[in-house]
């Protein structure tokens, strides 16, 4: 009997750690320095190992672009399966748990993140690696890292709660949206959901550095209003010296009246506060005021003020003789009565006027008390998510107009309330997709389709034949690849367009639209049954299509903050958009130019 405790004793004591190391969660796995020849040999140490562009160098024979990194098409392929192809064919699920991490970095001006993840089970003993992309939104920045297994490692399914981490990504703007993507290798053609997007934002400098550090981000936290008599007088904090800050503005507004006041402190007097005074506001009026920085975007502080009616009193009291205070009474009194004498003959023409013509006065009071009243009106719950709204257009026009599309979507995404899908945020899943795989599925996909029209969308001319194609190799960045995808995409739509209302479908889908510098001539005689804009004019429009809102009712109009046609370039995203529209005219009026100069 006692042996067989001694046993159950023994079996408990070397069972313990075993718990205990289950218990405990597993540390993260990060990448390490590895030769090719050890990944593609399967030797030790290399179970999880980056690939940098000088080994792309040895396995290509040449320099990879710069902007993708260590990243190619097919990576499986090309650094394991050359020899057997045979495993770089299987089906691999997308990671899971894909966040980002900031880590903490010297550059006061940039931020930098790392990126974890866990791999899926499904297909987890066929898992080569990972590719993790980043993509700034609204730019064209692009950064890439590869990782991989060495050829002889088969993962187990209890390795899908191993978390994995990419290197760092370095120097990311403070206070801008990026878009990351974890793919699992291999990625048959076949597959979908070979990836996985996360959507963030870097932090702002305020933030990372904290508010009295930055000085676009600064702004008076502490405001103070007084009024005596007819005098309103502002007290708030200043900025600290060192952000170099030595003047500030406030602009006030109230029934369409706008003051602006120009705020330059002396420092000498006081370093951290100031006060000074708002004039020539009107008594009994509730103003609505900012105060800022005089910097360029700098963030305001609002406040409010409330002029009070001022009683103004005689400093001395009146005399009166004795005369006076009698004939005073009377006159009030003979005053009195031709006052209300003079109101109710007033009152009494009009209703025997009313009387005459048989028209009862509720019907004007009913009037006068209506009127075009101003609600909230909420977005359709009905939705779970943001409406998707895929984008396309024609790089035929230059880089500018390609930059005023992507400046556009990233207005729309950060607010419009509405999820953005745009091929240059996704490049490296067109890359795996094939460009007109990727548009026929996100047209499938999507809720809306906006086509961006201009000339070169329009005038489509034929592809090039023959070896010419490839005289623009080295002309620097090359726009030319999306052109006949977009109009190969084009001509979907308005198959789809064109089937839809030989049904009778609804086609409120599809809609085009053109910025100032086109022409409504510009739009495709395919897209000539769908919803037209002008941009950046109908942004309010845009939005009611893209939410299902009425922007009018009887008795009542829908406002929408920030993107009237006067209120969206108040916006940092608004102000790029407007600017990167105007490059766009002035690239394409330059190109009007050179091409009659070229005809004569």
């Amino acid at each position: 009997m006692w042996k067989a405790a001694l046993v159950w004793y023994q079996l408990l004591a070397l069972g313990q750690p075993l718990w205990a190391q289950d218990d405990a969660p597993a540390a993260a796995v990060t990448p390490r320095d590895c030769s090719l020849e050890c990944i593609r040999q399967g030797g030790p140490g290399c179970e999880y190992c980056r690939i940098t562009r000088a080994d792309l160098k040895r396995a290509l024979g040449f320099n990879s672009i710069k902007v993708f990194g260590s990243c190619i098409p097919w990576p499986c392929f090309k650094f394991l399966g050359e020899e057997d192809p045979s495993i770089c064919q299987h089906y691999v699920q997308a990671p899971n748990d894909v966040k980002v991490e900031f880590v903490n970095e010297i550059n006061p001006k940039s931020d930098t993140i790392v990126v974890s993840w866990k791999p899926s089970y499904y297909g987890i003993a066929f898992l080569r690696g990972f590719q993790v992309s980043l993509q700034a939104l609204g730019g064209s920045s692009v950064a890439c890292q590869l990782f991989l297994f060495h050829r002889n490692l088969s993962l187990e399914a209890s390795h899908a709660q191993r978390v994995y981490k990419s290197d760092p990504f370095p120097s990311l703007s403070l206070g801008s949206q990026y878009a990351v993507t974890v793919m699992a290798l291999p990625v048959p053609e076949q597959w979908e959901r070979f990836y996985n997007s996360k959507i963030f934002s870097t932090r702002s400098c305020a933030e990372k550095n904290s508010l009295e550090q930055c000085k676009k981000d600064w702004y008076p936290k502490h405001v103070k209003v007084q009024q005596e008599g007819s005098d309103i007088t502002v007290t708030f904090n200043l900025a600290p010296l060192k952000l170099g800050i030595r003047s500030y503005f406030s602009l006030c507004y109230a029934n369409g009246m706008k003051k602006y006041t120009d705020i330059t402190p002396n420092s000498s007097n006081n370093q951290t506060h100031h006060s000074y005074q708002l004039k020539d506001l009107q008594e009994g009026t509730n103003y609505t005021c900012e105060i800022a920085a005089n910097q360029v975007d700098a963030v305001r502080k609002t406040f409010y003020v409330q002029v009070l009616h001022i009683q103004k009193e005689h400093s001395q009291p009146l005399s009166v003789t004795p005369s006076l205070a009698l004939m005073l009474p009377l006159g009030l009194s003979a005053g009195v009565i031709l006052v209300v004498s003079l109101v109710a003959l007033t009152l009494r023409r009009p209703q025997l006027q009313m009387k005459k013509f048989d028209i009862k006065p509720d019907i004007f009071k009913e009037h006068l008390e209506s009127g075009t009243q101003e609600e909230v009106m909420p977005l359709s719950k009905n939705r779970p998510t943001p409406p998707r709204l895929l984008i396309c257009y024609s790089s035929r026009d230059g880089p500018a107009h390609v930059k005023a599309v992507m400046q556009l979507g990233a207005f729309i995404q950060q607010h419009m309330a509405t999820q953005v899908c745009l091929d240059l945020w996704q490049s490296l899943s067109v890359a795996e997709e094939g460009s007109m795989a990727w548009h026929c599925r996100q047209i499938r996909e999507s809720d809306f389709i906006l086509v961006i029209c201009s000339q070169g969308l329009n005038h489509r001319p034929k592809p090039p034949e023959g070896d010419d194609q490839d005289d623009g190799a080295d002309r620097g960045l090359d726009f030319g690849s999306n052109a006949f995808s977009s109009d190969t995409a084009v001509q979907l739509i308005g198959e789809e367009v064109g089937r839809a209302k030989a049904r009778g479908q609804d086609l409120s889908k599809y809609m085009a639209a053109i910025f100032e510098y086109s022409e409504e001539t510009d739009i495709p005689t395919e897209l000539t049954l769908v919803s037209h804009y002008m941009l950046t004019s109908d942004l309010q429009l845009l939005f009611s299509h893209l939410h299902g809102v009425a922007l009018h009712r009887p008795g009542h109009y829908l406002k929408i903050n920030h993107i009237s046609e006067e209120g969206f370039t108040k916006l940092p995203a608004g102000a790029a958009l407007q600017l990167a529209i105007y490059e766009a005219q002035l690239a394409m009026m330059a190109k009007c130019h050179q091409s009659v100069e070229g005809g004569d």
